[in-house]
Order: structure tokens, then sequence, then C-alpha cells
């Protein structure tokens, strides 16, 4: 009689925004390893193409994109956006459907990371977000009772803060959903090494707008005194020429940027909630600069500025005598909870506790 094979895959799936869901993917991936179980990530554009070049040995599974299109106005382009994104909800849906269907023995959850259309009958699983009170405008109302549609077909929310809303203030809280709190992800560890770089400058976001913050920086990046390191994070090659004072690269992986993080004396940063838990882990004295039209990351610039533990400018108005105001930031000092995020995923997916 064959041996029935034991279900050991956690499909892990970050949205394809930026690369902000993928990187705080990574602890998940790497505790899911360590626990013995096989990882399978699921996404699509940079943010697959991201985590392929961090584990390349990992199975993946190429979802369906969203093929969301930016405007000038953030929120109204979401709104024009709504088929796409619907169509894409739907259509990742299905891919997955297929896929635990065929591989049906093996499964033994999903982990979503803002992905909707992630999840399937008959398999535990669970919702990654901060953003329970989604922030957009007039339409705020119906975006939330959506959002909190798809999460309520999980078995609870995973809360990536502190008890409290620490980081997050009022983005995650929420008495409707089954949720839970499993402490800050990050990629990333905090060292004790030499400063080499006065500022480091770090692009990411939505195309359209990462384009515009390098045009930005490249004309004041001059000004700034001392060594500067700029990393576009883009994998398109840049049009503009830098001084010798200025290291250029296009984007670094986890274990590069760690270092080239510790070794900078000052951030420069969007502030998108994977990059703000990023700046915590590393202690950094950071200016964060919210992709325009981004309300999540305009409120989080502004609540952490307001309890003086960063500060903020808006794109537009960047300049280097922004950076006098990280004189004043006292950073918010955390770390990641492994053990809470490995008896997380043991608590959820059933597994022994021995």
């Amino acid at each position: 009689m064959q041996k029935q094979a034991v279900p050991n895959k956690i499909i892990i799936a970050p949205l394809n925004w930026g690369w902000g869901h993928a990187t705080r993917c990574i602890p998940i991936i790497k505790e899911v390893e360590q626990l013995g179980l096989v990882p399978v990530i699921a996404s699509d554009g940079d943010a697959l193409q991201f985590l392929q070049k961090e584990f390349p040995k990992v199975e993946v599974l190429k979802l369906p994109s969203y093929n969301i299109k930016y405007g000038k106005y953030f929120l109204w382009s979401m709104f024009l956006n709504s088929p796409s994104i619907l169509n894409g909800i739907y259509k990742e849906h299905q891919v997955l459907k297929k896929y635990v269907a065929s591989h049906k023995t093996s499964i033994l959850g999903i982990v979503s990371d803002n992905r909707l259309g992630v999840y399937a009958k008959n398999v535990d699983s669970v919702y990654l977000t901060h953003q329970l009170n989604i922030r957009a405008g007039w339409f705020s109302f119906w975006v939330i009772k959506f959002h909190h549609y798809f999460i309520k077909k999980h078995k609870e929310c995973w809360i990536p803060d502190e008890q409290g809303s620490l980081l997050s203030g009022d983005l995650s809280k929420s008495t409707k959903l089954k949720t839970r709190y499993i402490g800050i992800l990050s990629r990333f560890k905090q060292q004790n090494i030499p400063i080499v770089y006065d500022v480091m400058i770090l692009l990411s976001g939505i195309a359209s707008q990462r384009n515009e913050l390098e045009l930005k920086v490249a004309s004041e990046i001059t000004k700034i005194k001392g060594r500067v390191l700029l990393v576009r994070g883009t994998f398109e090659p840049s049009k503009y020429k830098y001084s010798k004072q200025v290291k250029v690269v296009d984007y670094l992986l986890s274990n590069e940027l760690e270092i080239a993080i510790n070794s900078s004396d000052v951030v420069i940063t969007r502030s998108g909630y994977s990059s703000v838990m990023d700046m915590v882990v590393m202690k950094k004295k950071v200016l964060y600069i919210p992709t325009p039209g981004q309300t999540e990351q305009e409120y989080l610039a502004t609540y952490l500025e307001e309890k003086k533990k960063a500060s903020f400018c808006h794109q537009k108005e960047f300049s280097v005598e922004e950076l006098v105001k990280t004189k004043n930031v006292d950073p918010v000092v955390l770390q990641p909870n492994q053990h809470l995020i490995n008896s997380c995923i043991k608590r959820v997916f059933n597994l022994s506790q021995a």
C-alpha cells in the first residue's frame, strides 16, 4: 500500500506593488524553511523577479498581473483601474485553484500578502496586511468594506506590527476582523559597523513616481556634502549622470542592502510600511518622502514625524536642506520576534508544537 504524502507546502503570495510586499515576506519564507516546510512563491512582475533572485531554488507560481496603469492622481487612477483589478483578482484565484487542485496532497497552507484572490476552499490560509482602514478619501467606506470581504475568507489576518499598532497607527486598528499581531517583519538586522556614507538615498515605488523622484534627486544630490549612496530600485538604466562623490547602483540584494544601510548615517526613502519596518530594525534616522497621492504613505510619514520618530517632506518640496530635520529624530527601536512568527505558523497550519 502506497504511503500517503504529508502536506508540506506553504504558498506565500506577495502583491506586486513595488518591492515592499515581497521584501517583508522574506522572513516568513525563511521561517517556513526553518520549520522543514517547502515554500512556494506566488506572485508576478518585479516582486516575483526579486524573490527569485533571493531564493533561486524555491518553486514559483506565476500569477496574473493586475495591469494597473498609473496617472497623475493616485486615487482617481485606482478608481479607473478597478475593472482591471477585479479581473486580476478573478484570474489569480483561478490560477491558484488549479494549482491547489493539482497539488492537493502537498498543500498545507497559504499566506497572502494583500493578494485578494489568493485563497482556496479547504486550505488553511492567512491574510497579511497592516491596512485594515484604507484611506481612500470619499471612497474609503466602500474600499474598506471590499477589502474586509476578502480578508474574511481567511482563517485570520496577520498584522505586521506590535500590539497596539505602534508603527501603523490607525491604519491597522479593527474590531470587526479576527486579527493577530505578529510583530514587525524585516529581512534586515542592525550591525555595528563603520559609517561609510553620509547619506543613503533609496528609491522605490511605482515606476512613474520613482522616476520623478530620481529626477528631483539628480538635481539636488550635488549639494550634499560627503559621500552619498544612491540605490535606484529598478532594473532599468539611469538617464542621469552623477558626480564622483555619489556611488550609484540599480539594486542590491538583501545582504548587500543590509550592509549599505548599516554603513549609512542618514537614509532618504519612501514611507511604504515595509521600508518603515526596515528602518526601525536598523535604528536609522530617516527622511521619508511619501509617494504622491498614496494616502497610506502620507499618513505614515506624518504619524511618525508627529511622534518625532522620523522626518518627512513632500516629493515636490524635497531639497538637501530638509535633511537638517533628521537631527531632531529619535528613532524607534524594535526587533522582529522570530519566535512569535514561528508559533503563529505552527498554530494556524496545525503543526506539532513539539
